[in-house]
Parts: C-alpha cells; structure tokens; sequence
C-alpha cells in the first residue's frame, strides 16, 4: 500500500498559496485493507474512506469509462492493479494530475510542474471530453488563476464538447455551484471570458452572452460594450471583497439591456423592466438561492432610481424604500446599495469616482425608521388610511433630513 497527496494541495503548495484541504490517494490497497487499519468507509460510488484519527478523505487509485451522457455517465474501476498515472490521468488539468509521495517524492507523469510554471491551464487527455462540468472548472480556475491561460488545444477542446451538445447535460444544481464559486474567486470576469471563447455561455447562460456586443449610452465610454462593463462590475465586487448575493446581483442587473431594439441603441429605455423578466428567468432555471434571486431582482428593478438619488423627490426616495423593503431588511437593502456602487464604479477611470448615492439612500433610511408609525396609527380613526398617512409622514421626515432633495415633479 502507498499512500500520496493529490490534487489541489501539492498544486497550491508549488505555487506558494495555503492549502485549504488535502486529498489522498492509495495505491495497491482493497477496501478490506483500509478497514483494518482502522478507516471508515462513505463513497457509495467508488471507495472513499476517512482518517480514523484525521478524518481527512483516503480514496483508492481507480479509472473511469464512460456509459452516458452528461457528467453523472460514468462506471469506476478500483483494485490494488490500479496504477498511481492511471489515477492521475483521470484528472482535469495537469496541474491537479501531480502526486507527492510520503517520501516527498513528487510524480508528475503529465507535465503539470512545467505548466505551472509557465502559467498554462492544460487538460491531461483525450479523458477530459467526457465530462462537461470540466468546462466550469477550468473557467473557474482561471478566475483564481489570474496570471495563467488556457492552453489553444484545451480551448478547442472545450469548444468541440459544446458544439457536441454535452454541456446541454449540465444540471442546474451543479452549474449553480461552479459559478457560484466562480464569483467568488479574485478575478470573476475570466470565468465567463473563458466560457464565452468556448462557446459555453452562449448555452449556459445566454442571456448574459447577448451583452457582449451591445452598445453602452454615450456618457458611459463606448468604447466598451454592455458586457465589458458587466465584466467590470464583477471584478469592482470582487475586489471590494462583497458577500456572493452582490457579486450575483453585479453580474445580472442589467440584462434588459441585451433585448434592447436596435433602433433605440445606444439608449436603453425601460431595459430594468425586460432586466427583471429575465433575471426571474435565469434564477428559476439556475435554482439560485432566494438571498441571491431577491438580491438581483432587486438591483435589475432598482439600480436606475438609486443611481438617479441626487434628482429624486422625496416622494420617491420613499417609495424605493418602501418597495425594496428597506425597513424591514436594512441589510439587504445595505447590498443593493453596494451592488449599485460597483455598477456606477465599473466603468474605465470610473473606479474612484465618489458615488453619493449610498450616503443619501442611508440617510433617508434613518430618518424614515425614525417615525413614529404607533403614534400614527392611534391617531388615524379610519384603518384604511393609515398606509397613506404612514408614507406622508415618511416623505415628510426625508423632505426634513435631506432638504436638497428635488421638491418638482
């Protein structure tokens, strides 16, 4: 039995990056083997076993055949016979296919050092083709990876799987969970860079695909287009280090803008009203988490008025607040203000420019949970009346506290 680190951990070590978690891989061992010496096993798919003391996961070396489509179409082989490369050669990219024995002997059958260290994301083998989630991964890492690129064969790889149709297979629940993790890495942007040159977006998330190309209103540099600023925005959101709800609400609040008519280009008329349609839509199909879904149906609704919040009336300060229910989820409403500030900051030069709106918002918040809303009602004698007295009297306390607030209609 010969036991060896795999994967992501003897990869991030040679980059000099903290390991997050360690995989193992055993070699020449059955499963009886492993229940002497104390491990547990959990894999129903293939054997997996746990540490009896670390509770860190032990698989078997096996090898994998494809039976179907998709990425769930696969049958596992693991016996003692099972060589270390044969385990290796299953995996993505070279750069996940290098063992490090316990002897700290390094086994790189693949060239995943050399890739390393000339920055190239590579997939190991012809293997690669038979599982559509790989696409995400490699966009993934790519997002973490922001100095490496995918090598030109791997590319045209990917681009074969899609025009397969094997991305088509994907489901939703799994492809939430690789952009989910996309968003969340240094540079989100060239996940769906990489998606894109591959053809990957078109079908995964179309919607987004059709911002590419799109012209920006004049004030707003042209010279990029709608999605060239949404990319922007994303990395403005991950450079500020935003929770996953905003960097969601960052990548789809303006997806209106890729339905907009062509005569009407490059203004983009009532596009938060086709935004909402769509990311609806997109989160249905994608099965987003509600925090996520109600964040960016929110930014998709609201982000025009709140970047417009030096010209709004109170009245209508108001009644964003009201409608994006700022009351009862301040915090909530504290993240659409911070999606909104990294779509007005996601423009070129644009970066540092102050963007009062968040100041304003948050004060008209403050004065309007300060009115008394019990005091109100006992003095309203007709039930009925007591939400339009209820508003008034909030317009009123913003009209107080932000006195340079527009008064005309």
């Amino acid at each position: 039995m010969q036991i060896y680190t795999v994967g992501g951990a003897v990869r991030d070590e040679l980059l000099g990056l903290p390991v997050r978690d360690r995989d193992y891989v055993v070699v020449g061992a059955t499963p009886e083997d492993m229940l002497a010496q104390g491990f547990r096993q959990v894999g129903k798919d293939f054997p997996v076993f746990l540490h009896p003391r670390t509770q860190e996961e032990y698989a078997l070396a096996r090898t994998e055949r494809k039976t179907g489509r998709g990425y769930q179409g696969f049958a596992f082989y693991a016996a003692p016979d099972v060589t270390l490369e044969d385990d290796l050669a299953r995996r993505d990219l070279t750069i996940n296919a290098i063992a490090l024995g316990e002897d700290g002997t390094l086994v790189d059958p693949y060239g995943g050092v050399a890739d390393i260290e000339a920055g190239v994301l590579r997939h190991v083998g012809p293997a690669f083709a038979e599982d559509p989630v790989r696409i995400l991964r490699i966009a993934r890492f790519a997002a973490r990876f922001t100095n490496f690129s995918v090598a030109a064969e791997t590319n045209a790889l990917m681009r074969k799987m899609v025009d397969c149709g094997e991305v088509d297979y994907l489901v939703a629940e799994r492809v939430w969970q690789e952009f989910a993790k996309g968003l969340m890495e240094a540079q989100p942007s060239r996940m769906f860079e990489v998606l894109r040159a591959c053809g990957a977006l078109a079908r995964l998330l179309p919607e987004l695909d059709r911002l590419f190309g799109v012209p920006q209103r004049a004030e707003y540099h042209p010279e990029i287009d709608t999605g060239a600023h949404t990319m922007l925005v994303i990395d403005t959101a991950a450079r500020r280090g935003c929770a996953l709800p905003v960097r969601f609400a960052a990548l789809l609040h303006d997806l209106g803008k890729g339905t907009t008519p062509a005569a009407e280009l490059p203004r983009h008329v009532g596009h938060e009203a086709r935004s909402v349609a769509l990311v609806g839509e997109v989160c249905a199909r994608l099965k987003a988490p509600a925090e996520c879904r109600d964040l960016v149906l929110l930014a998709a609704r609201f982000h025009g008025d709140i970047h417009r919040a030096a010209e709004l009336r109170p009245a209508t300060v108001v009644k964003v607040l009201e409608q994006a229910d700022a009351l009862r989820r301040p915090q909530r409403f504290a993240q659409l203000l911070e999606a909104c500030a990294c779509d007005f900051n996601g423009r070129l030069g644009w970066e540092d420019k102050p963007y009062p709106a968040p100041a304003l918002f948050t004060a008209a918040l403050d004065a309007v949970r300060g009115v008394d809303a019990a005091m109100i009602v006992r003095g309203c004698a007709d039930a009925a009346q007591i939400p339009q007295r209820l508003h008034e009297a909030r317009v009123a306390a913003v009209r107080r506290a932000l006195p340079a607030l527009r008064e005309d209609a």
